[in-house]
């Protein structure tokens, strides 16, 4: 499928990440991308297998005109660019309005902003978008289970008390959006409120090495060689005498690229279709057949 996608986020690991996980799999990076203040220049992307590096010139949100303009002049055929976001969470809202004036299809991995008005002003602009706060597919087939468990026995877990904690490099700004999605379907199966203000984040290495430390007992120690790209999370209920524990605990970048570039190639399908339905989740991206 030809493919070419604006990797909004560069020079940052996860970007870089995605990028080379697109060209492995044959889709093409534009030669330019949205970025951060502070942070525009040129930024170069490669396969991480030897491949020819390309040079992508970085627009600060600024220069959004100037971008809007080489968007127009070089992708004037609706949907021939998908742009991928991976940057700030106070970016999040301005980035997808702007995506929509500009009629462009994106996959949107950035958590954090406001979400709620994210949905709600992307299903109302009617641009195709794939929205997740997470990429990684088994997490989100987990998701999946853990959300027709609370469908179906809703309640069943009532007087257990629930406690999360989640880990991640200390460049992570915002409070883990899986983390939040998965207590909040925890709390239905205990038929009482959680509040995201109690999930606790682990950001200090010394904590993460030592598994949360006295304060954040019951996140898996983190290896020294994750420290800077990891997500451990562990979800726990407990009663009187039972205690249930979830864990899922990731080591690097890689499967959320991989999942992102399946995001992306599943958009590019929706829009081709000029199907009805046009704000995705990964769960759409999965029950279409991407595991």
């Amino acid at each position: 499928m030809d493919i070419t996608i604006m990797m909004n986020g560069l020079p940052g690991a996860m970007g870089n990440e995605i990028a080379a996980a697109a060209l492995r799999r044959g889709l093409r990076i534009a030669p330019f991308a949205l970025t951060g203040a502070g942070f525009g220049g040129e930024c170069m992307v490669e396969d991480g297998r030897g491949g020819p590096t390309l040079a992508v010139r970085l627009f600060e949100p600024s220069e959004r005109d100037a971008l809007a303009a080489r968007v127009t002049a070089e992708f004037p055929r609706p949907g021939s660019l998908i742009a991928v976001d991976f940057t700030h969470p106070s970016a999040v809202n301005g980035n997808a309005a702007w995506y929509a004036a500009q009629r462009l299809p994106f996959v949107m991995g950035t958590t954090g902003g406001d979400r709620a008005a994210l949905m709600c002003d992307t299903a109302a602009a009617g641009v195709y978008a794939v929205i997740a706060p997470n990429m990684c597919k088994q997490i989100v087939a987990l998701q999946a289970a853990l959300a027709k468990m609370a469908e179906d026995f809703p309640g069943a877990f009532a007087g257990y008390g629930l406690s999360v904690v989640e880990s991640h490099q200390a460049s992570k700004a915002d409070t883990s959006g899986t983390a939040k999605a998965v207590a909040d379907t925890l709390a239905v199966l205990t038929g009482a409120p959680f509040d995201h203000a109690d999930i606790a984040r682990v950001r200090e290495p010394p904590q993460q090495l030592a598994g949360g430390g006295a304060a954040h007992t019951g996140v898996s120690p983190v290896p020294a060689a994750a420290l800077g790209g990891h997500a451990f999370h562990t979800y726990r209920l407990a009663a009187e005498g039972v205690e249930f524990q979830i864990r899922h605990n990731v080591s690097g970048r890689a499967t959320y690229a991989e999942g992102t570039v399946d995001a992306v190639i599943f958009l590019a399908r929706q829009v081709g279709s000029a199907g009805e339905q046009r704000l995705f989740s990964m769960m759409d991206v999965l029950r279409a057949g991407a595991m």
